[in-house]
């Protein structure tokens, strides 16, 4: 007696493999309903393998350094350099060489919802997690490339333990630690891709807040970046504390 089509999509759900006898039986059954089913199973099961791979390249960097013996390796990375308004947010993240999130990867390729996701497991599963938070008018005051550094370093402060070493995204700090400059390491790096979404849900998480404060100026939508809507809400509403004054083009406004 033949199984009923779902039936066999509960019992393909079980499968993790891509080679389980299952499947060649499966394939042997006509009708479109289970052929659908066990080509849709093949899919999920491929993508999932592919997130995996994926994973593993990504902790390259990690593994030569438990290699050398050492445990406590912080990625870091920063959100918000380039917007008219709002902070600069960098993060620190130190992970158990057993953590493991397939999909985690540099915070912009993720939806939001997969990024708030990944924030809660890594916050929960991390080591250890430090937040640096600069604002509108220390940016003006530093500069946006001194104040990135200063996030940095202020996240890095506040971890709960030390880092030997440190994995940055594109940034050479003035730290006696160790550490390895990558460019474009939120993509390469598991660890500096775990602090891009936690900066990156961190500020997306106040720039929503202070959309409430100043609802005209939406910036729970372009998050301070230079958007039509921004600049006109600008024109229409002025300038706020928010605003960096040293970024055009702010600065032709004021």
């Amino acid at each position: 007696m033949k199984l009923n089509i779902n039936d066999i999509k509960q019992a393909l759900q079980a499968i993790d493999n891509l080679q389980d006898p299952l499947f060649a039986q499966y394939e042997q059954d006509e009708r479109k309903g289970v052929q659908q089913a066990v080509v849709q199973r093949k899919k999920q099961i491929q993508a999932s393998e592919s997130l995996k791979e994926q994973f593993y390249q990504m902790l390259a960097y990690e593994n030569k350094l438990y290699d050398q013996g050492l445990q406590f390796i912080a990625g870091v990375d920063e959100v918000g350099r380039g917007p008219l308004a709002g902070p600069v947010v960098a993060a620190a993240v130190i992970l158990s060489r057993d953590f493991f999130l397939p999909g985690l990867t540099d915070s912009k390729k993720l939806s939001e919802a997969k990024r708030e996701e990944f924030y809660e497991q890594i916050c929960q599963q991390a080591v250890a997690v430090g937040v640096g938070i600069v604002d509108a008018a220390t940016i003006d005051k530093l500069n946006i490339y001194q104040a990135t550094k200063k996030a940095m370093l202020e996240a890095i402060e506040g971890l709960s333990i030390e880092p030997q070493a440190l994995l940055i995204d594109a940034m050479e700090l003035p730290l006696n630690i160790p550490q390895e400059s990558i460019i474009k390491g939120d993509a390469t790096s598991i660890s500096i891709a775990a602090s891009s979404v936690v900066a990156k849900v961190t500020r997306d998480r106040m720039m929503k807040e202070l959309a409430l404060i100043y609802p005209e100026y939406g910036f729970e939508k372009h998050m301070g970046y230079g958007t039509k809507q921004h600049l006109e809400a600008i024109d229409t509403y002025g300038i706020l504390k928010e605003h960096r004054r040293s970024f055009a083009p702010i600065k032709e406004k004021i």
